[in-house]
């Protein structure tokens, strides 16, 4: 099985010339890069893009445009903080190589989000930025050097034909950065005039070149009406600094929604698959179907669910299922697309492939947060246009104003009020700080599917927990053992776990949980409906006939049964009672601590549980919630949030149970597990795919910490904008300054945004081996399939 790999099957997209953009017309490559959207109608499909060439909200804007105007494409969404775009179209009526020739149309390049080519491209156009950066900076340095001395020199110190000596050096140096440099900048601002648009590239532009042009001409006409001062070192160091911004702001920008990214890119490109002779070939991910047998080496991500056929090997599934550690997975277990191979070759058979993975689904959920626009954003968006009309009319007033005096002084006051303004840092001062957020959130294994929730989730002063499934797991656990006298309680657990690993019983499981049976034979065990079980047992030679059960089953003095909560007694038919074992509900281990976060952060906690209401208190007393309701239909729950939200509270609810749809949709943010049914998954705003609930109180920190940035964000901006256009206007700005604040003014709202990136501790998953033992098996040594189902593991608390 370990013969040499077949080479790597090219992606179709993967050329080195433009993209063959009929190729997407084939409705085999579709799901590369979407997936059916039965919601939106017939035949419709959601697809990712990533945009190239774009800079500001008012470039997303124009892209949105010119996609909705393609007949047959429903809905375009257009995100400036990622670059991406989500659009959703009609196949009757449209393909793809229209939609994206529509976009190339309108002066921007759209590429398949999860496609080689796209990622190719991308550092193809990161590399080319980092040589235009190089560029300005060597140009810039020497520049500065050739006017150094015209501003230190004192009059007669420098002769007039080392003077112009130096202007024309510093010309020839300029010319690099305007034509090479530059050229990005001017090829937008001239896209957008030829399309009567304005974007943030047009006002750059006018400032870059009436600085060069009114320096030339200080340069070649020194007794011309524009004056005789050169300013080459302020175009230069503008174009730098704005080039170092965005160079800075595109690598933040790749660690703020890297989370989504890694994800998105690990899937591979090809796989083995095993063909009807026995022999593999590298086929395109997107070919294999289920039924298939591939091939996945140590260091391939596994391309779809499935079973291992053959081998043995550990994977790696945290971004997957928020699992740190790393994943047995021997013959016969389940593997999750998008999860690594780590250890050795193995033959898996796809069961699942495209949009039915789990990795689809959740590639899903976190691109359509990625593209979704904050109420603050879309009104930063909204106000692009206008700011940039009402930068260009001021600086148009501000020459106006100068041009009596001096005309060369009044274009450099228009260029530096050009420079300064920046909406870009509004644009970003929102989406920015919220996608940093979900990133932090999404490696934690908490996928956030609506930013605005971040928002929402920060004012919220009330949480409403689920019980089953959530503070607890679906089993029992043991609590305690009381024995006759003459029985230990070791002796007692032996009788019973031989009993009860017969059985799959919720009871029974948490019998034999931890506890090795098999020093013990049994034969003609039987499970007695609605009662308990009977068997005979052979221990030390001796034969004994046991029955275990109800009290009433096991026939035996009422007085024996007293406490709270479940029990099951042991008794033998010739010595009698024997032991009770007291059960309780698995808590889990987090819970606790996870209650009493919420609670030092200030908010109030209740559980809304439909048990009875003696578990639901008894729960909430062992968590340390002091307000708890049993006995709730899902009318009642709603009722009751509906009742707290009358009375001014901002509620979050979390729980993962199907009569839970109604009130996750009906709170003001809302959180399910992982394992959650599929109404609760698709009514929540937060899904958690690890099982510990340290991240709810996690989460609403985070989200507090999120809007103090957002709003540090927001200040920044109108308060930068505010102080230095007014300056610039009056004259006290140059150019090369106003670059500068315009260039930092985006970089600090990215940084200060990308803290939140790691706002958030080491990841808080359970130790490895918390639930391995809590399967559909009843025996506690069988392996389990992966992942395990919903709250089946328990810890033994004997």
């Amino acid at each position: 099985m370990l013969d040499a790999p077949a080479p790597a099957a090219a992606s179709p997209f993967a050329t080195p010339g433009d993209l063959p953009l009929h190729l997407l017309d084939d409705p085999q490559e579709w799901p590369a890069f979407g997936r059916a959207s039965p919601a939106d109608g017939e035949g419709a499909w959601d697809s990712q893009v990533v945009l190239g060439g774009m800079y500001c909200a008012a470039c997303a804007l124009a892209i949105e445009e010119a996609l909705l105007a393609v007949p047959g494409v429903l809905r375009a969404e257009v995100s400036a903080a990622t670059h991406r775009a989500r659009v959703v179209w009609q196949s009757a009526a449209v393909r793809p190589s229209q939609w994206i020739a529509a976009v190339d149309r309108a002066g921007y390049r759209a590429l398949p989000a999860a496609d080689a080519f796209a990622r190719d491209r991308r550092r193809r156009e990161g590399r080319r930025a980092l040589w235009r950066w190089l560029v300005a900076a060597f140009c810039m340095m020497q520049v500065m050097m050739y006017a150094w001395p015209a501003y230190v020199a004192r009059p007669g110190d420098l002769a007039p034909d080392a003077e112009q000596l130096l202007r024309w050096a510093a010309w020839v140096l300029s010319l690099p950065v305007m034509f090479f440099s530059c050229g990005p900048f001017f090829a937008s601002a001239l896209r957008d005039v030829a399309r009567r648009r304005v974007s943030m590239d047009l006002p750059v532009v006018i400032g870059i070149a009436i600085t060069f042009v009114v320096s030339m001409a200080g340069t070649f006409d020194p007794g011309g009406p524009l004056g005789r001062e050169v300013y080459y070192d302020s175009p230069t160091m503008f174009v730098f600094f704005l080039l170092t911004g965005r160079w800075l702001e595109m690598r933040l920008r790749g660690r703020t929604a890297g989370a989504l990214e890694a994800l998105m890119n690990r899937l591979p490109d090809s796989v083995e698959r095993r063909t009807a002779a026995g022999a593999f070939e590298r086929v395109a991910v997107r070919r294999i179907a289920a039924g298939d047998v591939v091939r996945v080496r140590p260091g391939e991500a596994f391309p779809g669910d499935g079973t291992v056929i053959e081998g043995d090997t550990f994977a790696d599934e945290a971004l997957l299922t928020g699992e740190s550690a790393a994943v047995a997975r021997p013959a016969g277990s389940g593997v999750i697309a998008g999860s690594f191979n780590l250890q050795s070759p193995v033959l898996v058979r796809v069961e699942r492939t495209g949009g039915g993975t789990r990795f689809a689904q959740i590639v899903a959920l976190m691109e359509n947060a990625s593209l979704q626009k904050p109420r603050l954003a879309r009104r930063a968006d909204r106000a692009a246009r206008p700011f940039l009309l009402a930068v260009l009319a001021a600086s148009a007033l501000a020459a106006l104003w100068w041009w009596p005096q001096d005309r060369g002084h009044a274009l450099m006051v228009a260029v530096a009020v050009l420079i300064v303004t920046c909406p870009c840092a509004l644009s970003l001062a929102t989406p920015a700080a919220m996608l940093a957020a979900a990133g932090a959130l999404a490696r934690r294994g908490v996928l956030v599917r609506n930013l605005q929730a971040l928002e929402v989730l920060a004012a919220a002063d009330t949480v409403v927990f689920d019980k089953t499934g959530t503070l607890t797991r679906d089993g029992l656990a043991l609590a305690g053992v009381r024995t006759a006298a003459g029985c230990t309680a070791d002796q007692a657990r032996a009788l019973a776990a031989t009993l009860a690993r017969h059985s799959l019983h919720p009871a029974s499981r948490a019998l034999c949980e931890g506890y090795d049976s098999e020093t013990i034979a049994a034969s003609t065990v039987e499970e007695v409906m609605v009662g308990g079980m009977k068997g005979v047992v052979v221990q030390d030679g001796c034969t004994r006939r046991l029955r275990m059960g109800s009290a009433a089953f096991c026939g035996i003095d009422p007085t024996l049964a007293d406490g709270a909560g479940p029990q099951v007694h042991l008794v033998d038919d010739a010595k009698g009672w024997l032991a009770a074992f007291m059960l309780a509900e698995d808590v889990r281990e987090d819970a606790r601590d996870a209650v009493a976060a919420l609670h030092a952060a200030g908010l109030q906690v209740q559980l809304l549980s439909g048990d009875r209401s003696a578990g639901a208190a008894r729960v909430a007393a062992q968590v340390g919630i002091g307000h708890a309701r049993g006995n709730c239909t899902p009318q009642d729950k709603l009722a009751a949030l509906r009742a707290a939200q009358a009375a001014g509270r901002h509620v979050v609810m979390v729980g993962d149970g199907l009569n839970d749809g109604p009130v996750l949709a009906g709170a003001h943010v809302s959180f399910a597990f992982g394992r959650a049914v599929p109404l609760a998954q698709a009514q929540a705003d937060f899904v958690v795919l690890s099982s510990g609930l340290a991240v709810v109180p996690q989460a609403v920190l985070l989200a507090r910490r999120t809007m103090a940035v957002v709003r540090q964000n927001l200040a920044w901006a109108a308060g930068y904008n505010a102080l230095c256009v007014p300056l610039a206007m009056a004259g006290w700005m140059p150019a090369w300054l106003a670059g500068l604040g315009m260039a930092a003014s985006s970089l600090l709202v990215i940084a200060n945004s990308a803290r939140l990136a790691r706002a958030l501790p080491a990841s808080p998953l359970p130790p490895l081996g918390e639930g391995r033992h809590g399967g559909t098996s009843p025996l506690p040594a069988c392996p389990l399939p992966s992942p395990p189902p919903a709250g089946k593991g328990a810890a033994s608390a004997a």
